[in-house]
């Protein structure tokens, strides 16, 4: 199925018009995953973010490639001494794309939006702490808290905090229309989205003119496309085995940096034999985290031993907690009154750390009695199945949103973590500005997830970035979810 967007006449007429240089112009981008839709505001699945997050849409704020907040669509703000207000001044002469301005109303309805009673938003969460948004002109919006937040300025940098207008709200799936550098062209399913360059963008105009996102899940495939140069970069490269070859070869340069993908295999604490930590933290010795990532990920990945990224100064090392030890797991099995073990499905969603790493992990936890029947399903699945109807057992699938350890204050969150201690302790996080309480804080919350064996921590995703020599500007770490397509050029 395809899905057209009214610019896409002007660009076909714009393609007649390219002469040879046009290949130096434009870029083909990879990436694994293919979204369910196009609207980051509606949706959990970072797919959506890594085509539309900076490329279409925009918010007020943004992350850099180094993972700091920095104005976007807000060009400055003021924050009352108490920390309930925050005043933010809008930049000016801002359009969507089908020519209305954006301006502080359009602010409001997406704030009121995402934090409604009814919001479909993922991580409605992020915007609890939001009592009242106030328009006072055009260029300026007031945004009133219940309480100080210190992650207020982080929490609208997310995707899902992307400013939309109500005139498109509805739809923003199929034919998105934001503030952003590039247009949304066409959607053919299955294959690929085509980006243009807005004529009319706000900020500082991007070097190239178009762009192409291609959806290439099998790692087989991906590496004949990369080697027959048909694709320009690759976002996450998918067959880690691969690497020594593009490092050897000049015309390519491999770029290996870091993510926010804490990758977990998931538990449902609500479903028994889950709903007893003793089980939980059986599995979590009957896997081998360095066998996983040798195994599924040739070596490229940082153990972990809770939900946090290893690169945030606030991180506790706390892999000795939850070390492989099989016969430590079939004690705690028998303590828990199941020396036979038991059988549990696996659910395992496309990507190659999750099956890939998803038959080693069943090899595992069989060594110890746990019978995992595996589910091979595909996102828009696993996304009805296991993150919205919590029909599983056990998934493995990687968190790459920024600091989300928030997650499990969460007890309607699809692993079902339920613990009042660590939901107050997060209320009191959110409205702690002191950076040395926070991180203390933050340690804590980290403790207590190891503590209950809430998930089975396997490692940090890395960021594997396959370009073609020549190309600049392609992100080595990964803050958030994102292919930022205005950053790239072509060297002359």
């Amino acid at each position: 199925m395809n899905f057209k967007s009214p610019f896409a006449a002007a660009v076909c007429a714009i393609g007649l018009m390219v002469s040879a240089g046009w290949a130096k112009e434009t870029v083909t981008y990879a990436t694994s995953l293919e979204p369910p839709h196009l609207d980051p505001t509606a949706g959990a699945a970072q797919a959506i973010d890594a085509v539309v997050h900076f490329n279409i849409f925009e918010g007020l704020t943004r992350f850099t490639p180094d993972g700091a907040v920095v104005p976007l669509l807000a060009k400055s703000w003021e924050i009352s001494e108490d920390g309930l207000t925050y005043t933010f001044t809008l930049q000016e002469g801002v359009t969507f794309h089908d020519g209305s301005a954006m301006d502080a109303a359009d602010v409001k309805f997406s704030l009121d939006r995402a934090r409604a009673e009814d919001s479909t938003n993922a991580q409605k969460a992020l915007f609890t702490a939001i009592s009242d948004v106030e328009v006072t002109d055009p260029q300026t919006v007031v945004v009133t808290l219940m309480e100080p937040n210190g992650s207020l300025l982080f929490n609208l940098a997310w995707g899902d905090a992307v400013i939309v207008a109500e005139e498109s709200v509805e739809m923003l799936k199929t034919n998105p229309i934001g503030t952003g550098p590039y247009r949304f062209n066409e959607w053919i399913q299955g294959d690929r989205v085509e980006l243009v360059r807005n004529p009319t963008y706000w900020g500082e105009v991007p070097p190239l003119s178009a762009a192409t996102i291609k959806f290439i899940s099998d790692p087989t495939a991906a590496f004949a496309a990369m080697m027959a140069e048909d694709i320009d970069a690759f976002d996450n490269f998918p067959a880690p085995e691969n690497v020594a070859q593009f490092e050897a070869d000049p015309r390519f340069q491999v770029l290996v940096g870091s993510t926010e993908g804490e990758t977990i295999l998931s538990i449902n604490n609500a479903q028994s034999p889950f709903d007893n930590p003793k089980v939980r933290e059986a599995i979590a010795h009957a896997i081998d985290r360095h066998a996983i990532i040798d195994g599924a990920m040739f070596g490229y990945g940082t153990p972990i031993g809770t939900h946090f990224a290893p690169h945030n100064p606030a991180y506790l090392d706390l892999t000795g907690q939850s070390d492989h030890d099989p016969d430590k797991a079939r004690a705690l099995l028998a303590e828990a009154n199941l020396p036979d073990g038991f059988s549990t499905t696996l659910h395992l969603p496309p990507p190659s750390y999750a099956r890939r790493g998803g038959e080693i992990i069943a090899a595992q936890l069989a060594e110890v009695g746990i019978t995992a029947e595996i589910i091979n399903v595909e996102w828009a699945q696993w996304l009805e199945t296991v993150f919205k109807g919590k029909t599983y057992g056990l998934t493995i699938v990687s968190h790459t949103e920024p600091m989300d350890i928030g997650i499990y204050a969460r007890p309607g969150y699809y692993f079902q973590y339920d613990n009042p201690d660590l939901q107050g302790l997060m209320n009191r996080l959110n409205a702690t500005t002191d950076p040395e309480k926070r991180t203390e804080m933050l340690q804590m919350a980290q403790q207590t997830i190891a503590d209950d064996y809430v998930n089975g921590y396997l490692f940090q995703l890395a960021k594997i970035g396959i370009a073609k020599a020549g190309l600049n500007g392609t992100w080595v770490n990964a803050p958030t979810a994102a292919i930022e397509i205005g950053a790239l050029s072509w060297a002359d």
